[in-house]
């Protein structure tokens, strides 16, 4: 079981970087344009499907590595009377 947490911890490291890296200036300095997708200004579009993303994938991570196995229970049997 550790070597699982281990590793869950290394992917949400490596997740947290990209999400710090794309989340900073020099990549945000790009999409500051003044055009507009689906009628949104492209910087709050690149935001907010960044942060999707993001959140998507931590919640992959955590969901991959917590989830058991489905168990499910014998029937009873009835009683003769």
């Amino acid at each position: 079981m550790p070597e699982v947490k281990r590793r869950q911890n290394e992917r949400l490291i490596v997740i947290l970087i990209i999400g710090v890296i794309a989340l900073n200036y020099p990549l945000l300095s790009l999409f500051s344009k003044v055009k507009l997708i689906f009628g949104i200004p492209v910087l709050y579009f690149y935001l907010f499907t960044v942060w999707t993303v993001f959140i998507g994938c931590v919640a992959l991570v955590l969901e991959k590595t917590t989830s058991s196995p489905l168990i499910i229970p014998s029937p009873k049997p009835e009683k003769a009377e």
